[in-house]
């Protein structure tokens, strides 16, 4: 994405002023401490009583959507503030982000599922409107975003026919300027019942992604299989699927070094199995792109 998700009001720490932070990290998938970090958070709070907090921010590297993500670290936010609050000073207008995958990820996934607190000392109170400066939620535009998706694609059939498909330019946009990490779910890409024959109704998708690598040169993607409903891919459908829309891309001149694919049956499920319903089903049954370079 090409900014970051405010809660609140826009406040920034300026680095050239001074400043504080301390972080408290999670378990992969959960929001609330377990009791070694609640403990470091509890003796952070008894010898820092006078301190005013200027900023709360939320990270997480969970596999799953980045909305996904970013409800995780929402809550990881909410869990922590509504620890600290009360005990500490908190500054009115203080900047709650979350960062869902979108952050600078170290090469240790623990060190990435964590809430920072930023923090002003009492030396510094008189500095304060220095140390915190005013930043409206500005959308950074790439160069990207200047490409003009166009919203149908005519392409020919072997029997000479023109088939016209709509397309999302929307979802274009959205692949176009995604940060390295994202992920975004191919959305109506189906497949026929236990093959990976991609049903007729799913060539808008295949074209809107192929459009996308042909005006994005520099976009790199890994593409994500992911089956519902069995502990056990028997037939490795997750990865034949995501080698089926590898192949069409290929096949139409995306070059290989460009993308890749891989399966991962059922094993990172956005809800847990067997799932409730068949809303559930449907979401556990996804194609994703991750972002690996643009």
């Amino acid at each position: 994405m090409k900014f970051l998700i405010a809660l609140l009001f826009g406040f920034v720490v300026s680095s050239a002023f001074a400043q504080e932070q301390v972080s408290f990290f999670f378990d992969s998938d959960k929001f609330v401490l377990q009791k070694t970090e609640l403990l470091n958070l509890n003796k952070w709070l008894s010898v820092n009583k006078e301190v005013k907090v200027v900023g709360v921010y939320g990270f997480c590297d969970e596999e799953g959507s980045v909305g996904y993500n970013d409800t995780l670290a929402k809550k990881r936010i909410n869990y922590v503030f509504n620890i600290i609050k009360g005990k500490v000073k908190i500054r009115e207008d203080f900047k709650t982000r979350s960062f869902g995958k979108l952050h600078a990820l170290s090469t240790i996934k623990a060190e990435n599922r964590k809430v920072t607190l930023y923090y002003i000392l009492p030396k510094d109170f008189v500095n304060e409107e220095k140390i915190i400066s005013e930043k409206k939620e500005v959308v950074v535009e790439k160069k990207k975003s200047n490409i003009k998706f166009i919203d149908t694609y005519t392409y020919e059939n072997p029997d000479g026919s023109a088939v016209t498909l709509k397309m999302d330019t929307v979802f274009m946009k959205k692949v176009s300027v995604a940060n390295v990490g994202e992920k975004l779910k191919l959305e109506n890409m189906n497949f026929f019942v236990d093959t990976f024959a991609i049903m007729p109704q799913s060539r808008s998708v295949m074209y809107e992604l192929l459009t996308v690598m042909k005006n994005v040169p520099d976009l790199k993607i890994q593409i994500q299989g992911h089956i519902c409903c069995v502990q056990k891919d028997f037939r490795d459908l997750s990865t034949q699927r995501a080698k089926a829309i590898y192949k069409f891309l290929e096949f139409n001149g995306i070059d290989k070094s460009r993308m890749t694919f891989v399966g991962f049956a059922s094993t990172k499920p956005l809800y847990p199995l067997p799932e409730k319903n068949e809303a559930e089903r449907e979401a556990n049954r996804r194609v994703e792109i991750e972002i690996m370079a643009n």
